[in-house]
């Protein structure tokens, strides 16, 4: 007892201990996988953070304030680039069908909170964690402090708050994926793998849910002879390049009398040449290599090639397909191996008539001069060091907090976005002016996670370490009659948005249940679906609806405490 009483005690007089220790339980425990189903780290560091608080730990609130800071701009300037373009482009469809999920996830809690009598703390609890909006907690938080309730009253709402939230939270991340993942292709009487093969055939591809299109492929290159009959004699090399229909391949270099030189798209091929063709393995294995001899020359082959991500900001490629990009001239000997769009970095299945947008990021395969002159002309090389702009950051939290700390008064109701919903607005453009002017501001992929991972754990373990003491009878006035108002807020939105995004919005079988995990901001579901489906393409319909939902989710947990 003594040794439990010293490391209780150690861990009152030293906060950073529960912290950090809090993070540990919540990371570890929440990869833990059921049934491909897991709590994920946020819930897991709460209920971890609610059972080390019951020993009574005090932690200033400016420390939940400045994480919560660091999670909100990381989320705005990653989602910015998405959510600007599903508002004013051709993702206008699915912005508002997210939009729509999200006014029916805060209808269907505002009916269980009245029918069921519940204040506005539990209200703002359910609401949050049935639609997975962890961030959701902190504008909550926020607006129940400004509210004209006692202070007694709120200390109950605020002790109450993380209670309910837990528990909703659970149920709403089970119940998408299982309402999403596992019984939407039965309630819409969809064959997921049919619809994606499907899908994929219709824009171009070749129904191969391993390859995900033929005219874009992993780089390789092999040195092939040009005899006097062979089919290729004679041709312009830019000529020769689209001499096998269908394939995407380049001539880098050839050796022509002993001497290597760089071919050029009007330079003829001549009898006793020797060309380097870059393209698919299996396309120069067979295809290729059923029409010229191929010979060993590591010399020529020796071409140094690099793979890089590009951010995309030009016009001239925005909403523009892979098939149109790839008979521009500036793509000759760059392969496109992979595409990620949005703050989830989600994947994006690489077909012909896939469309790119300002703000994706594509890793492209190639020799180094083709890849530069392709992201001069195309968006942002992202070859630079992982630094992140410091003095952008800052910059950004003093704006948005400035701005979001005015006030309206309607009457005698005080309207505000609080400071969190400034700096999560301020993200948002500056994370959109980045995609389309990359010369200020840059904050790498790497840094937005680690802000907004740790700065959304850290803000959670410090709410669960403060409610930690009243756990106990917070869950005894909660009851299980929570629990059935959790499903009912969660269910009854998802089960609507799968058949409005079927038969109202007329989204493709093969996406539609894309567009409802983005719309619930649902990774876990997204994951389950694509895995069901054996193919990303469902992922298409994700980007913009989460970008849409998890601006819209999160400013709606001040309205669930202005209409409680």
């Amino acid at each position: 007892m003594e040794i439990l009483d010293w490391f209780a005690s150690v861990l009152r007089d030293n906060i950073e201990i529960p912290l950090f220790l809090a993070l540990l339980f919540g990371y570890t425990a929440g990869k833990v996988e059921i049934a491909g189903i897991s709590l994920g780290d946020v819930t897991a560091t709460l209920l971890a953070a609610l059972v080390i608080g019951q020993i009574g730990i005090t932690v200033s609130p400016d420390v939940k304030t400045i994480f919560f800071m660091f999670y909100l701009f990381a989320v705005g300037y990653s989602a910015g680039p998405q959510f600007v373009r599903g508002l004013f482009s051709g993702g206008l469809q699915q912005a508002a069908f997210a939009l729509l999920v999200c006014l029916m996830g805060l209808g269907s809690v505002y009916v269980a909170a009245r029918l069921a009598g519940y204040d506005i703390g539990i209200a703002a609890g359910l609401y949050a964690g049935s639609t997975t909006t962890s961030s959701a907690l902190g504008l909550s938080q926020t607006a129940i402090g400004q509210t004209a309730l006692s202070a007694a009253e709120k200390t109950v709402s605020l002790n109450i708050m993380p209670a309910a939230f837990s528990i909703a939270y659970v149920i709403g991340t089970f119940g998408s994926v299982v309402i999403l993942g596992i019984l939407g292709p039965k309630l819409l009487g969809i064959d997921l793998p049919a619809a994606c093969r499907a899908y994929v055939r219709r824009v171009g591809g070749s129904g191969d849910q391993g390859q995900g299109g033929t005219a874009w492929h992993q780089y390789v290159a092999r040195a092939y002879r040009v005899g006097e009959d062979t089919a290729v004699s004679g041709l312009k090399v830019g000529q020769a390049e689209h001499f096998f229909e269908g394939y995407r391949l380049f001539i880098g270099r050839l050796r022509r009398n002993g001497t290597i030189v760089e071919a050029t798209a009007e330079m003829v091929l001549e009898p006793g040449d020797t060309i380097a063709i870059g393209g698919a393995r299996g396309v120069l294995l067979d295809v290729v290599g059923a029409v010229l001899h191929e010979v060993d020359d590591a010399e020529l082959l020796s071409v140094p090639v690099e793979g890089v991500d590009v951010l995309i900001t030009a016009s001239n490629v925005h909403k523009k397909s892979l098939a149109e990009i790839a008979k521009m001239p500036e793509t000759r000997g760059i392969f496109l191996t992979a595409i990620n769009r949005g703050a989830m970095s989600v994947s994006i299945p690489i077909l012909s008539e896939t469309r790119l947008y300002r703000g994706d990021v594509v890793h492209v395969v190639g020799r180094a001069a083709d890849i530069t002159a392709v992201a001069r002309k195309f968006g942002y090389l992202d070859r630079e060091t992982e630094r992140a702009d410091i003095a952008f950051i800052g910059a950004a939290v003093v704006v948005g907090a400035l701005l979001g700390s005015l006030t309206l008064k309607i009457g005698e109701v005080p309207l505000t976005l609080s400071t969190a919903g400034g700096v999560l607005l301020v993200g948002l453009l500056l994370g959109w002016l980045r995609s389309v002017r990359p010369a200020f501001g840059r904050v790498p992929r790497a840094t937005t996670w680690f802000m907004s991972s740790i700065g959304l754990n850290l803000f959670i373990a410090v709410v669960g370490l403060t409610a930690g003491p009243g756990l106990i009878t917070a869950l005894k006035e909660l009851g299980p009659v929570f629990l059935l108002w959790s499903v009912f807020a969660a269910a009854v939105p998802m089960i609507l948005a799968l058949y409005i995004g079927k038969y109202l919005f007329r989204f493709d079988d093969a996406i539609v249940l894309g567009c409802c995990a983005g719309a619930r901001t649902a990774p876990a579901a997204l994951s389950m679906i694509t895995d069901r489906a054996g193919s990303q393409v469902p992922a298409i319909g994700y980007s913009v609806g989460y970008a849409t939902a998890s601006t819209v989710l999160t400013l709606f947990g001040i309205v669930i405490v202005l209409i409680s």
